[in-house]
């Protein structure tokens, strides 16, 4: 059974305040060299079904439920 990788962030244009306070907050730690950190999440699925239809199917779940396309961008790897 195939396993899905997806990664989701949000769009380059916007502002990442989850990110902003984490940057801060390891510039407080003293890790001076760190810059523009981004959040994101990471979903990890084994889905069934016919191999050729996978990917088309969890492009759609994101597109539906697993991220928001207005303001997040996805990537799916299918690992089989």
């Amino acid at each position: 059974m195939p396993q899905v990788k997806v990664y989701v962030t949000l769009k380059p244009t916007l502002l990442d305040a989850q990110g902003r306070v984490v940057e801060n907050a390891l510039k407080a730690l003293g890790y001076d060299n760190v810059q523009r950190v981004r959040m994101g999440k990471y979903i990890e699925m084994e889905v069934g079904g016919d191999p050729s239809r996978v990917k088309r199917d969890v492009t759609e779940m994101c597109d539906r439920l697993l991220a928001n396309p207005v303001i997040e961008d996805y990537r799916v790897e299918v690992v089989e």
